[in-house]
């Protein structure tokens, strides 16, 4: 399983979205980003962030939906990227949202 270089931090994060249907070819991806983002470690940044799970038996192309604090959205198919390409993204967004990781990386 891929692991992300940075820590994700998800203060910025209101709520995520986690669709699939299990019996697809393409949904590894996205249920390794679920274990990632359900991780005690990740959830610890913001017990506040709802981490959501849709199962659906309709076929239906895997896709998670962010929902930032600032009322943003990032919305990533599963199918076409891998488990540490989406981390990545939201890993980005959230330090480009959040003052303190922006500060930090000045001090470096």
């Amino acid at each position: 399983m891929a692991a992300s270089r940075g820590a994700v931090v998800l203060k910025t994060v209101k709520k995520i979205i986690v669709q699939f249907c299990p019996f697809e070819s393409d949904v590894r991806s996205t249920r390794e980003f679920l274990i990632m983002v359900g991780s005690e470690k990740i959830r610890s940044t913001n017990m506040n962030c709802e981490v959501i799970t849709e199962v659906k038996h309709d076929r239906s192309e895997p896709k998670i939906d962010i929902t930032f604090m600032d009322g943003e959205r990032l919305v990533m198919k599963g199918s076409k990227l891998t488990t540490q390409e989406m981390l990545s993204a939201l890993q980005n967004r959230c330090s480009a949202k959040d003052p303190q990781a922006k500060a930090g990386d000045k001090k470096k």
